[in-house]
């Protein structure tokens, strides 16, 4: 990926849209002068006023769509509505995500962060790919320094983060991009100033985790404005397969040599 990759001209789908680090990101694509995007969420009345107010400033590029990616059907739904508007999609941001690892809602979350994402990822890559007819594109997976690191307090949270960069890791090699025409990136967001990190205490695995959490959400927290910052930059510079670490309101950065290379001393350790 030796030339930068711009926004300008392209379609984008974002999951979890509707506000937070994903608002952020489109109104960040819409400013690098995307041809289109669609918004995907559960938060129907902010999500609606939001491409109400998007368009006024972008006539007619976005729309809103009503969809809970941890329900295969609404997906499934969402995505044929998206394509029926646009005809044509080049980037699907997997955004959507929960932060609840409590006794009754940890299936849930499950099902958004983990399932939903690998939903959505493999749609998008049924219209995008070259060898099937389409024109490439790229897939930009969130993950999370959860995955990067042992956090007690959330062990069902940080485990479908790990899920999502293996899955996104697995995904890219080999031969990938030269057949499909299509870049997987993964941004892991440190600590960011959205409603994701309010109330966490009631969501923990339990009385342990809630203590703990409390201490670890009174330190820094970016701004939803590094975040996006993070993803254009991620966006424009990333080559295929590469994971970008995004915190404390810093420019983002490529950690795909030092991912790769623990993956590498296990290799020579053990296999």
């Amino acid at each position: 990926m030796a030339n930068l990759i711009s926004p300008e001209g392209k379609t984008f789908l974002v999951t979890g849209g509707a506000s937070g680090i994903g608002k952020q990101c489109i109104e960040t694509f819409l400013r690098e002068g995307a041809k289109g995007i669609a918004i995907l969420d559960v938060q129907v009345a902010v999500g609606q006023e939001l491409a109400k107010q998007l368009n006024k400033t972008y006539p007619n590029k976005v729309i809103f769509i009503k969809c809970d990616v941890g329900d295969e059907k609404e997906v499934s739904e969402a995505f044929e509505k998206v394509l029926g508007h646009f005809k044509q999609l080049d980037v699907v941001m997997n955004n959507a995500g929960i932060m609840v690892d409590s006794p009754t809602g940890w299936r849930k979350a499950c099902d958004v962060n983990w399932q939903g994402l690998v939903s959505c990822t493999l749609k998008g890559l049924k219209h995008m790919r070259k060898d099937e007819g389409g024109v490439g594109g790229t897939i930009i997976n969130v993950s999370s320094i959860a995955a990067l690191y042992k956090f007690r307090f959330l062990p069902i949270y940080n485990g479908s983060k790990m899920a999502v960069l293996h899955f996104s890791q697995s995904l890219a090699g080999g031969p990938f991009y030269e057949k499909t025409g299509i870049r997987i990136l993964t941004v892991c967001f440190g600590a960011t100033e959205t409603a994701l990190l309010q109330g966490l205490e009631d969501r923990t695995l339990d009385d342990i985790g809630a203590k703990e959490i409390l201490v670890v959400n009174s330190q820094k927290h970016q701004k939803v404005e590094s975040a996006a910052a993070g993803v254009l930059k991620m966006f424009k510079e990333g080559a295929n397969g590469s994971i970008w670490l995004s915190i404390d309101d810093k420019p983002a950065k490529d950690i795909t040599p030092v991912i790769e290379s623990g993956f590498k001393e296990f290799e020579k350790a053990f296999l």
